[in-house]
């Protein structure tokens, strides 16, 4: 089943001047890669350079390297670098992207 985008909060409102998280596992997110992959965008666009912002991605989805890498690379390019952290005790996923560039 999938969640009417309009219907859920935005993962954050404003540009992060510092490292930040992004909680991408609520239930809305498990039952959505789209809106994971749209929300994870968000984040990274709502985070400024020389900062990073973690993406704790949901568990049902699988390793982000399976559907979220290939997304990040097509929008930022060079302009972020992305490394894998660790699959949290939950079964979520910890992926930290470094915004090297204005995105």
């Amino acid at each position: 089943m999938s969640v009417s985008h309009d219907d859920v909060e935005p993962v954050t409102d404003h540009v992060h001047e510092n490292s930040w998280s992004a909680n991408l596992e609520k239930p809305h997110h498990g039952e959505d890669r789209e809106l994971v992959v749209s929300q994870a965008l968000d984040a990274v666009e709502h985070t400024a350079p020389g900062n990073h912002v973690n993406l704790v991605t949901h568990g049902d989805h699988g390793h982000p390297e399976t559907y979220l890498y290939d997304e990040l690379a097509e929008a930022f390019g060079d302009a972020v670098r992305y490394e894998y952290v660790e699959q949290c005790g939950c079964g979520g996923h910890v992926t930290r992207l470094h915004v090297e560039e204005r995105v």
